[in-house]
């Protein structure tokens, strides 16, 4: 006895027209008719009484018709419970994008915050390039990302500036400017510049060169490179200098010195920006908690940029 063939049951027996319950339920009247007569041998018993003017119910089919009317329904309760959860549970993921530097320095603080307050939310974190995430928010692989903001922002797109992040100097140990406590983008203008390869990351390769533009100087950029880490590995060859995150400090490279950027004028230069992107008009209870708790600690986050 299958749930397909009660179904069929169900519906003839209700409707006591077999042409009926095979149009409610969008199939053949022979294929019907095929599954009652299955149903019956299955059983070994006649469940319906026919004759060419009407159908009725046997003694037997009323029963089967009460009984199988609260199986299909306690299915109909289990489907419906395991759907729900399911949905619950899909409720309850967040799928954050992060470009490098906000994995390594705002992301940890966040997600600690974040898991403490919620802990019935389960996150996925992707690290990838500005220019990878937020195509993904668009197609629907991420619910939230951070990453640097572009001057033309897609306007599909919402972005929550966050931080501004402190740009430091990294040089070879033994440079002349290595052992200064701080050091300007006028001490650095001669320097060969190590940046990142526009074609990966235009957001902060554009970055590097706009710090320059807005102290109206010109960079003597070297040589390019997608990754943090390359960049500072050709440092510690003593190819060049690379202006680079706070956060990068973190990272065990002998031979390689950091220098605080000091600004001469209050302001962004000298400072990375930082936002939260998501799709315009989406509706993510998981992804606003997440921005809740950001906004309530985001003080605090920003002293550790």
């Amino acid at each position: 006895m299958e749930l397909h063939q009660l179904r069929c049951f169900v519906a003839a027996a209700e409707q006591l027209h077999f042409g009926r319950a095979a149009q409610h339920l969008q199939m053949l009247p022979s294929a019907l008719g095929r599954q009652i007569r299955l149903l019956e041998e299955d059983l070994g018993t006649r469940l319906f009484a026919r004759t060419t003017r009407t159908v009725s119910l046997t003694e037997d089919g009323t029963t089967l018709l009460r009984d199988a009317r609260a199986i299909l329904a306690k299915v109909e309760a289990v489907e419906t419970n395991l759907r729900n959860r399911s949905r619950t549970r899909a409720a309850r993921r967040l799928r954050i994008g992060a470009i490098d530097s906000a994995a390594s320095g705002l992301l940890p603080l966040l997600l600690r915050d974040f898991r403490t307050k919620h802990p019935e939310i389960s996150v996925q974190l992707l690290e990838d390039k500005t220019i990878r995430l937020l195509p993904k928010i668009l197609t629907g692989a991420l619910d939230l990302a951070f990453v640097r903001p572009s001057d033309r922002a897609d306007k599909r797109l919402e972005f929550l500036p966050l931080l501004q992040e402190t740009a430091i100097v990294a040089f070879p140990q033994r440079h002349a400017l290595a052992a200064r406590k701080s050091v300007t983008l006028a001490d650095i203008a001669d320097e060969l510049l190590l940046v990142p390869d526009r074609r990966s990351r235009p957001y902060s390769h554009d970055l590097t060169t706009k710090l320059f533009e807005q102290a109206g100087l010109t960079p003597r950029i070297l040589q390019v490179a997608d990754e943090k880490q390359t960049i500072i590995n050709l440092v510690a060859t003593k190819l060049g200098v690379a202006i680079v995150p706070r956060w990068t400090t973190r990272m065990a490279v002998s031979g390689v010195r950091f220098v605080p950027l000091r600004p001469r004028q209050s302001g962004p230069v000298g400072r990375l920006p930082l936002a939260a992107a998501w799709l315009r008009g989406s509706r993510d209870p998981a992804r606003d908690a997440m921005l809740a708790v950001l906004e309530a600690r985001l003080r605090f986050y920003a002293r550790e940029a």
